[in-house]
């Protein structure tokens, strides 16, 4: 998150753009911690009773940062200095271009839709098929990211290259902090310094903190892996913070903690590992400003569990997760779609426009959890009559999602290109028309399946 400040005041003004200016100077050295201070002394006292950190560090993120004056920073990453830190979190940005909307005839590209007064069709109302789209993709299915002339590109690990928006919102801007194995420093670099990433499977070089994982319980179902709580908050040493009537403003380790469970829209009960519970109100990691909690569950890829469906987070270690090798290269989407006309089309396929190999997600909701689903895991995608009826998404490892018709899976869906033969010349088929996709299975797909919790209700 970028911060614009305005300081008005003589002296202290001055004083303070000073600090400001000094603390974007190249590569600045910081404390080696990932987290922000914890203001609660009692919780930060190393007597406390902690989850142990991670003898398996493969999990966390590492790479060689090539910086604008031609040196190289080897080591462990954490973007944003205090967010994404692992294999399985995404970098997001919005691609500059469309390629896809050039396979599709110009009149295809408009969506027609009626206008009724008391049931009676008077006139339709046309609407563009919007081509711009965001980009989301794993750190584990990228090999490079690049900042030529000013510009962003991000190389996947299939060679696949996507030029993003670069004044648009995305992760770059939000700079990256190094551990550099060579000098043992730990740096913030802002994001004007960073000329390119290289991802390289190594294991972070000393202490890696303890990385979140639990299961989470919903009104509706629970899920199981490793979690980012707010959407950013994922390694032990993070801190969750609120006010306690007893100690006032505190920060809580998340190490610390056994559980975490909601009291109220606004507030949350904290059970911590040596047995003391916590109330903990008035600030948005604990109410209903919650951004969200991620869960990186096998069986989906990810989910976005929103605050007004979470129930209860019970923390268990789990090592630090997958590492980089682990992530298979992204292979072409391969099936066929079937018309409503009763056409059936086999070939390279290309969903809503956009999303063309097995590490692209489909994105849609259920009963306040958002799913981000791995197409390398999905199967088939059968819409019922577009009579706002879930779609049922059927899964490689056979469980069945009804999933609203929102996200990927709405009336703005672009929708599906199909290379016959995997030849140059693509077949169309707009989402009114589609009644069902079935797509191939990968040979190889991270995460596997094997046992996993109860199915969401």
């Amino acid at each position: 998150m970028q911060t614009k400040v305005l300081i008005v005041g003589g002296t202290l003004a001055a004083l303070l753009v000073a600090l400001v200016l000094f603390s974007l100077t190249a590569g600045r050295r910081i404390a080696g911690q990932d987290a922000r201070p914890v203001p609660g002394a009692s919780f930060a006292s190393a007597e406390v009773e902690r989850h142990p950190p991670s003898a398996d560090q493969r999990g966390f993120l590492y790479g060689r940062v090539t910086v604008d004056d031609g040196g190289t920073h080897e080591g462990r990453l954490r973007w944003g200095g205090g967010e994404e830190a692992f294999w399985g979190d995404y970098f997001n940005g919005t691609k500059e271009e469309n390629p896809w909307g050039a396979h599709v005839p110009a009149e295809q590209l408009v969506q027609r839709k009626p206008v009724t007064v008391l049931g009676v069709q008077v006139s339709e109302r046309e609407k563009s098929v919007p081509l711009r789209r965001p980009f989301m993709v794993r750190f584990g299915d990228i090999a490079r990211i690049e900042t030529p002339d000013g510009g962003l590109r991000v190389i996947l690990k299939s060679g696949t290259a996507f030029d993003l928006d670069r004044m648009g919102a995305d992760d770059l801007a939000d700079g990256l902090r190094v551990w550099d194995r060579d000098t043992g420093s730990v740096m913030d670099l802002p994001e004007r310094r960073i000329r390119s990433v290289e991802f390289l499977p190594g294991a972070a070089q000393g202490d890696a903190p303890y990385r979140l994982h639990g299961t989470v319980r919903t009104q509706h179902g629970e899920f199981t892996g490793f979690v980012q709580w707010d959407r950013r908050e994922g390694v032990g040493s993070d801190t969750l913070e609120g006010r306690s009537d007893e100690e006032g403003t505190i920060g809580i380790p998340y190490e610390t903690m056994r559980s975490i469970e909601r009291r109220s829209r606004d507030s949350v009960l904290v059970t911590l590992l040596d047995g003391r519970e916590v109330v903990l109100s008035d600030r948005r990691e604990v109410s209903r400003d919650n951004r969200g909690i991620y869960v990186d569950d096998v069986r989906y890829g990810r989910v976005l569990i929103r605050w007004d469906s979470f129930e209860r987070f019970d923390l268990a270690p789990a090592g630090s997760g997958p590492g980089y090798d682990d992530y298979p290269t992204g292979r072409p989407l391969t099936g066929s779609v079937t018309t409503r006309a009763g056409d059936v089309l086999t070939g390279r396929l290309v969903f809503d426009l956009d999303e063309s190999e097995t590490s692209d997600t489909l994105d849609a909701p259920l009963a306040g959890v958002n799913y981000t689903i791995l197409f390398g895991l999905v199967a088939s995608i059968v819409l019922p009559d577009l009579d706002g009826r879930p779609a049922t998404v059927t899964l490689h490892g056979g469980e069945e999602l009804r999933l609203e018709r929102a996200g990927d899976l709405a009336v703005q869906n672009g929708g599906t290109l199909i290379f016959v033969d995997d030849g140059p010349r693509a077949d169309y088929v707009s989402w009114n028309d589609v009644e069902r996709i079935d797509f191939e299975r990968p040979a190889a797909m991270y995460p596997p399946h094997g046992e996993s919790p109860p199915a969401p209700r």
